[in-house]
């Protein structure tokens, strides 16, 4: 049972559709199918325009600073945050960042002080849910409270684990990034982006890069096709898992994360387990314990339970369980359980099945 946070599995109907015949990208049954799906990114995504883009995350990451950013605030609270201010360095960009502990959000006043006090600060990049420690910041409040002040910051959200997690306010936000990989259930090789109409203002009126030049891609992507070689077959993929969202509702989605997100932090803190970061986001369930390798391997070993680690200082200290996408009651009931089992394996608790009891309780 994978129930890492990313890569996720992919749900059989999604591996039928993309196992049909190769279609060539610059054909009329491609571009159907490309706009099909992009009508479906638009929804999802709640953005006036939105890109597809053939590369990982990260690479919707780079060209958001690329196309957006003079000089940026960058908000670290992890590896993604921290690789915000990476990609601002490999491109000469300068930035500002802002430095928490992992398992802490960053505070609304701390970016609106920096804001007041430059002018020259036209982005501010950060992540949603910062998925090294399983963090949710307060996006949506820095993003309003920063458009207060000055309506012409970018605000560059990295959406990677919370786009089909929850429902994100986008009034404010001007790219909302996300990945194939995460909450889609697709294999990993697509990014996409959410622009504000503010956003693709200042992208055409100074288009900038080569491959992540998103005014050439916005013009081509307007018209169904793609500046370059397109993703088809993820594509294609992401279509039919949009299909079904939609017709299961997009609230239906949300709703269900949430109480899975919710049942399983209480399951596993009536067990003795403490929750990680001081904002925990619904995308995963973060647990710190010294013994988190020792926890890992027996899930993984004894009970087919594969769930990530932790990377840098809290590698071995933290494990995460993913909530992304669907995944039914009973993997997660199954996977709580599984912990209480390897509690008892390690010595550390008798097994009574509080785990699953609360889970049940909390969830139904």
């Amino acid at each position: 049972m994978l129930l890492t946070p990313g890569p996720t599995p992919v749900p059989e109907f999604v591996r039928a559709a993309m196992a049909t015949e190769t279609l060539h990208h610059r054909t009329p049954e491609f571009e159907a199918i490309f706009k099909n799906t992009r009508e479906l990114l638009l929804e999802i995504l709640d953005m006036p325009e939105a890109l597809m883009l053939a590369s990982s995350g990260t690479g919707a990451m780079e060209a958001c600073i690329i196309n957006l950013a003079n000089k940026a605030i960058t908000v670290n609270s992890g590896k993604f945050g921290e690789r915000f201010g990476k990609i601002c360095k490999a491109m000469n960009i300068p930035n500002i960042e802002i430095k928490n502990p992992w398992d802490t959000p960053v505070l609304a006043d701390a970016v609106i002080e920096l804001v007041k006090n430059d002018s020259d600060i036209d982005a501010i990049c950060i992540q949603i849910c910062e998925s090294a420690g399983g963090l949710r910041h307060p996006v949506e409040e820095i993003a309003k409270r920063v458009k207060e002040i000055n309506p012409n910051v970018m605000i560059i959200a990295d959406g990677i684990t919370a786009v089909g997690v929850e429902k994100i306010d986008t009034t404010n936000i001007d790219a909302l990034i996300t990945g194939s990989q995460k909450a889609l259930m697709l294999p990993p090789g697509l990014a996409m982006i959410g622009l504000s109409n503010k956003a693709v203002e200042k992208i055409e009126a100074n288009p900038k890069g080569y491959y992540f030049n998103l005014a050439i891609e916005l013009k081509n992507q307007r018209k169904n096709t793609t500046a370059w070689t397109a993703a088809t077959t993820l594509i294609i993929g992401l279509g039919a898992i949009l299909e079904k969202i939609k017709a299961d509702g997009f609230d239906t989605l949300y709703s269900d994360t949430a109480k899975r997100a919710n049942a399983t932090r209480e399951a596993l803190k009536a067990i003795g387990l403490p929750i990680y970061p001081k904002t925990p986001a619904d995308a995963m369930t973060t647990i710190y314990s010294e013994k988190a390798n020792e926890i890992r391997k027996i899930l993984k070993n004894k009970y087919d339970v594969n769930i990530a680690g932790g990377q840098d200082d809290l590698n071995g200290k933290i494990f995460r369980i993913n909530h992304m996408g669907l995944v039914a009651p009973f993997e997660a009931a199954w996977a709580v359980n599984a912990v209480e089992k390897t509690l008892a394996d390690l010595g550390i608790r008798t097994f009574d099945g509080t785990a699953n009891k609360v889970f049940m309780e909390n969830f139904f």
